[in-house]
């Protein structure tokens, strides 16, 4: 296992530095930029919840009648994960999925919600997640990190699914940005505390139990197969370079204000 495991984590390296040092961080000094950070990222947070669904559709059985399908590993694996993802608790204690806690944080930080509430009445209509990203005229970066995401889904492969989800995700969160957002909850206090929550349960969760149960995840699906393991390699540094882009496109709309 940790031949193949370390073998990502060694060629992606690079990339995870440049993501951790980005210097979108030392430019998040007002709650206006937080806004616009948000605005963006929210974007990420919803995409991974998808990337999470169709791993959890196509490794166990979703429908009536049921049957078994695939590992019993793997499914014990994915189901816990969506379990947290889908049904931790809040700042409160009461039972929320990660994606609704961001909401709260931008509805506690007045973040503006306006085009992130179009874009989702499009996408659960008639439209494409492409034609509802460029419909609700969102940020060229967003839409190519967003497009990417359900590019690796669509193209059906669950071990490339498995490993974006593992490698190019939340622990990438620097301890710097951390220190940024206590200080701006002193300077904000109830107007960015759900957010730092949020950030910190991702962080506790994703880095710790979840991270270890993707792990195997990867690990089953990928397996001995060497071209499987090249093409997960392949599709997580187009993910990282992706958030790049993003983080890129955050920095930018920053700069302008």
């Amino acid at each position: 296992m940790q031949r193949s495991i370390q073998q990502i984590r060694s060629t992606i390296e690079p990339l995870r530095e440049q993501l951790i040092k980005h210097p979108l961080y030392e430019h998040i000094k007002t709650i206006d930029h937080l806004r616009i950070f948000m605005e963006h990222h929210v974007y990420a947070v919803w995409d991974f919840m998808s990337l999470l669904k169709s791993l959890q559709q196509n490794l166990t059985c979703t429908e009536a009648p049921w049957m078994p399908v695939g590992s019993a590993e793997t499914r014990y694996l994915i189901n816990e994960i969506v379990v947290g993802e889908e049904s931790d608790v809040d700042q409160n204690g009461k039972r929320t999925s990660h994606f609704e806690l961001y909401l709260d944080a931008m509805l506690q930080a007045k973040a503006d919600k306006s085009k992130l509430k179009f874009f989702l009445k499009c996408v659960t209509g008639i439209y494409s997640v492409e034609n509802a990203l460029r419909t609700a005229e969102l940020a060229e970066s967003i839409q190519q990190f967003v497009n990417f995401t359900f590019d690796t889904i669509a193209e059906g492969k669950l071990y490339t699914q498995a490993a974006v989800f593992t490698f190019g995700r939340e622990d990438l969160i620097p301890d710097m940005f951390l220190s940024i957002l206590k200080e701006l909850d002193q300077q904000y206090p109830g107007e960015i505390s759900i957010f730092k929550y949020y950030i910190e349960r991702h962080i506790e969760v994703d880095g710790g139990h979840h991270g270890e149960l993707a792990l195997k995840m990867t690990q089953e699906l990928c397996g001995d197969d060497e071209e499987k393991w090249e093409a997960a390699e392949k599709a997580v540094i187009g993910a990282l370079k992706a958030r790049i882009k993003l983080w890129d496109g955050i920095l930018y709309e920053i700069k302008r204000k």
